[in-house]
């Protein structure tokens, strides 16, 4: 089975960046998931795309949240990714169920 995966699109000196960052931080000493940041500004595409809407985070590759966190929904998320990776797990290592 495989972390719930967090991508967090931001920049540099970004204060709603920073506070989703912190909330990240914080949710991941009770919760497991893999996190990377991205600095739209390394890149022009990126930076076309999410430049008004900064923090952007996705879930599994799912935008889910832009500009703010809502850490209860974000738990919710992430149990349900980790619900369905375990489901696929189990269906993988048993065919036929």
């Amino acid at each position: 089975m495989s972390l719930p995966e967090i991508v967090v699109y931001s920049k540099p000196a970004c204060c709603l960046c920073d506070k989703v960052k912190a909330q990240l931080a914080k949710l991941r000493e009770k919760h497991s998931f893999a996190w990377k940041e991205v600095n739209i500004l390394e890149d022009a595409s990126t930076y076309e795309k999410f430049k008004g809407e900064i923090p952007v985070i996705f879930v599994n590759g799912k935008k889910a949240f832009k500009y703010r966190l809502d850490e209860r929904r974000l738990i919710r998320l992430l149990k349900a990714a980790d619900d369905e990776g375990r489901e696929n797990h189990i269906s993988s290592n048993h065919p036929g169920l």
